[in-house]
């Protein structure tokens, strides 16, 4: 049985708009960080070796190297722009304005700081909000991969990342990023709210309004 708020609450989540690379356009960036068991070696190997990522995450197939692309099986697929074991991976998202990056630090007593942050241009998220349409996934991989590491391996994990205990942990999820977008000052009151609703239908699709209230 999944214990919700520890999990939610293991996750430090961030929202800001920033210049990108190149200083002219705004970007949304989206940032999740939490601390791995394991040291930054066997971390980027769950993260980037397809015999281990499909046991916590999804089939991942291609080319895995800088300049390589990649596919998840089902999702997203992308340019591999950086990879730089066992430090940085950068990739592109599903499109080339989309951009997932992953950092690995070395933690205390062996254990890895993992962050990662997914941007996106302001005009293509609208506001901050568009946190709310990523966040409570890359949430519910930090927790795939946290289980994994640790040995507690779901039998499924595509099937079960529509279960109603994962529901569970995403309406907590939502809620968290509600707050945090609310604060960031990145969207007003109407664009949160879409935003929040959209995200409840996509994440919590089998839990009532009273639930995910």
């Amino acid at each position: 049985m999944i214990d919700i708020l520890t999990e939610a609450n293991a996750i430090y989540r961030s929202v800001s708009t920033q210049k990108s690379g190149g200083g002219k356009d705004e970007v949304v960036s989206v940032l999740v960080r939490r601390t791995c068991a394991g040291d930054r070696a066997a971390v980027w190997d769950a993260l980037t070796n397809p015999d281990r990522i499909h046991r916590w995450f999804l089939p991942l197939s291609g080319d895995l190297k800088t300049g390589g692309s990649f596919q998840l099986e089902g999702h997203a697929g992308g340019e591999i722009l950086v990879c730089d074991a066992p430090e940085l991976l950068r990739v592109t998202f599903g499109g080339p304005d989309s951009v997932v990056e992953l950092r690995l630090t070395a933690g205390q007593h062996g254990t890895t700081g993992l962050e990662l942050e997914h941007t996106v241009p302001l005009a293509m998220a609208g506001s901050g909000a568009g946190a709310l349409f990523v966040g409570p996934g890359w949430d519910g991989a930090m927790l795939g991969l946290g289980w994994y590491i640790t040995g507690r391996i779901v039998d499924d994990p595509a099937a079960y990342a529509n279960s109603v205990e994962l529901q569970g942990f995403h309406r907590e999820s939502i809620r968290a990023w509600t707050a945090v977008i609310e604060e960031s000052g990145t969207a007003d009151a109407e664009q949160i709210a879409g935003a929040r609703q959209a995200a409840i239908a996509q994440y919590t699709p089998d839990l009532s309004d009273e639930d995910v209230a």
